[in-house]
């Protein structure tokens, strides 16, 4: 790679690095700098950590622009997938209306509203793009991890979303214990203690769908705390936009099917082992006639 090496004194936040020790594997952002320790945020995938100075490489332009071009290559591959599923979906739904009738009728659809935290500011806007690009109604808010618990029942009341998705960074420490152990996680229990304060609102896992979690997050716990979908069950990285093609596949199946967990998985960059979930019911509601310029 032709990568320069980057000291103290070049090394600034919001520059792009690999690390040395791990052989340039992943691209993160400097967040921080705490005298020789820098912080550090995964570009494309949900993952903060922390290396010492002088394991840090600045990336070339060059081989920005390649990796850059195969994310976008994984992205555009996941979106196509999507796009079909929903394309099966909708003429499903059309032709189960045209059948019931003498004439052609347009449906209209009631759209889903997702409520997204995230604690990743520049995460938060590559969602956004791509729920809109899909054609989401989606209210974001970037909010520190730890401020999530004590911020969402406010919310949902304010906006009252049918999914919300919680997420920002994670890491697993071994330092810090098993990984069992929800100590172990850098911002796993203020997921999980997200999702239970959500749940005292709505016990009903089809009432509100909840997506929650980021990279190496302790899977077991999110669940249990109430979650539908949660990552991570291989304590793996996840990508960035997977919640995302979470939500898409949930606002766009129908409320009377429910949603096959490996269906739902298949199309993210993650997989089984980044993300798991359980049964949960769609929600895209179907209406008939459609008018023009009243719905």
């Amino acid at each position: 790679m032709n990568e320069i090496r980057g000291g103290r004194m070049d090394l600034a936040v919001g520059d792009l690095v690999t690390r040395h020790s791990y052989d340039h594997d992943l691209l993160f952002r400097v967040h921080a700098i705490q005298n020789d320790l820098v912080i550090l945020h995964g570009v494309d995938l949900r993952l903060i950590a922390d290396a010492p100075l002088d394991d840090l490489v600045r990336i070339s332009d060059t081989e920005l622009n390649r990796r850059r071009r195969a994310d976008r290559m994984q992205t555009e591959t996941s979106y196509r997938l999507f796009r079909q599923d929903y394309q099966l979906i909708q003429r499903k739904t059309d032709y189960e209306i045209n059948d019931q009738f003498t004439e052609a009728i347009k449906p209209f659809h009631l759209p889903a509203k997702i409520l997204h935290l995230d604690g990743d500011q520049i995460y938060l806007r590559k969602c956004i793009q791509l729920y809109e690009r899909i054609g989401l109604q989606v209210h974001g808010i970037h909010m520190k991890e730890k401020e999530m618990p004590s911020e969402i029942q406010s919310l949902i009341q304010r906006l009252q979303p049918n999914v919300v998705v919680i997420t920002g960074h994670d890491s697993y420490s071994k330092s810090k214990g098993d990984k069992n152990e929800l100590r172990a996680y850098r911002h796993s229990k203020y997921f999980t203690e997200a999702v239970r304060e959500a749940r005292r609102m709505f016990a009903d896992l089809d009432q509100l769908i909840i997506f929650a979690g980021a990279c190496q997050s302790h899977f077991e716990s999110i669940i249990r705390a109430g979650a539908n979908f949660a990552s991570s069950p291989g304590r793996i990285n996840i990508h960035a936009l997977d919640p995302v093609y979470i939500c898409a596949k949930v606002a766009f199946t129908p409320f009377m099917e429910r949603i096959n967990v490996w269906d739902i998985l298949k199309n993210t960059l993650a997989g089984e082992r980044g993300i798991g979930g359980i049964e949960t019911k769609g929600l895209l509601r179907v209406g008939i006639p459609f008018v023009e310029n009243n719905l």
